[in-house]
């Protein structure tokens, strides 16, 4: 697979793999075993990023990608996140105090079984701790070789330039796919440009809905969470269903599928922008790949965007709380 770099010269495979999805929030999860297994098919097939998070589990997540890494360590990008306050198991609200990151820096690094993680991402930025502080924390486990790139999750622009002048920033991790367009408009692609920053895109295939595999009446399970989200409602999946079938209508023409399309529409947006789509199972983790190779023609570019500028997306992407915590 094609690799392309994000700031600070950190080479990744063009797809990553978020693995949130292997035990995490879609109202099922795979056995660790099945979990390490599709990990390390990820790696025969090219992959090198692998995304995880505390939160994610939480703690388990993280346990099942060092598992599976531990053998191929020195071939593979690792990232994972900080951020949230857990007790009891749940995440209860934020923290980014100084002494909370390194405690879960250290605290990652043991479920991982690694000597430094390779990009730390504070999970969302906490209103209550100044990010200069933040970023001066991962600086000092980067001086301590605890950790080698600093990233940030759904900052806004100014919070990741204030951020970078303390600790140079590796990556965004935003959300951005053809129905999730904001960072064309709120300034973090042009901050990211302008300081040599990449963007990882999380949830390129809009969580499942721009495969094309659900729509209004696919039924979403109750301990599932996009069941909290307004964009997967009956009534937004039915209007949304037109984004739908204009990828399906450019994929057909090039024999794609809709998710093939929808990954090849974002690495053709910038040079240094990976989607990490992440999947349960091994057809899927295939598919997703193969867009790796898809060059989308000006032709084709052109018509997804002119059609898409002319579909307006129902439903917002989080409920108030969560949005609450974008963009700051």
């Amino acid at each position: 697979m094609e690799k392309r770099i994000l700031g600070q010269g950190l080479e990744v495979s063009a797809l990553g793999f978020g693995c949130m999805g292997l035990n995490f929030s879609y109202g099922h999860a795979l056995s660790n075993a099945d979990s390490v297994k599709l990990i390390r098919d990820a790696v025969d097939h090219g992959v090198t990023f692998f995304d995880t998070a505390e939160v994610y589990g939480p703690f388990t997540n993280e346990e099942i990608v060092g598992e599976a890494l531990r053998p191929v360590r020195d071939q593979v990008v690792i990232a994972t996140k900080f951020g949230f306050k857990i007790e009891d198991g749940k995440q209860t609200g934020l923290d980014s105090r100084p002494e909370h990151i390194k405690e879960v820096a250290e605290a990652s690094l043991k479920r991982l079984g690694i000597d430094a993680i390779d990009l730390l991402y504070q999970h969302r930025v906490d209103p209550k701790v100044p990010i200069e502080d933040v970023a001066g924390a991962v600086r000092d486990l980067i001086a301590e070789g605890k950790v080698k790139h600093f990233g940030l999750s759904e900052p806004g622009a100014q919070t990741a330039r204030r951020a970078h002048a303390v600790q140079p920033v590796t990556a965004l991790q935003n959300e951005y796919s053809l129905w999730t367009r904001g960072p064309e408009t709120n300034g973090i692609l042009e901050a990211c440009e302008e300081l040599g920053i990449g963007l990882v895109a999380y949830s390129p295939l809009g969580k499942g809905f721009l495969t094309g595999a659900i729509g209004k009446d696919s039924k979403i399970a109750e301990n599932d969470f996009r069941k909290l989200l307004p964009r997967f409602t009956p009534e937004a999946m039915e209007k949304n269903q037109a984004l739908i079938d204009l990828i399906k209508r450019v994929g057909e023409a090039g024999n794609m599928t809709p998710a093939q399309i929808a990954l090849a529409w974002l690495l053709a947006q910038k040079p240094w922008i990976v989607p990490i789509p992440g999947t349960t199972k091994l057809h899927r983790l295939e598919e997703n790949l193969a867009a790796a190779a898809v060059k989308l023609s000006t032709g084709e570019l052109a018509e997804l965007d002119d059609a898409a500028a002319k579909i307006q997306v129902e439903g917002d992407r989080y409920p108030e709380r969560l949005m609450k915590m974008t963009g700051l």
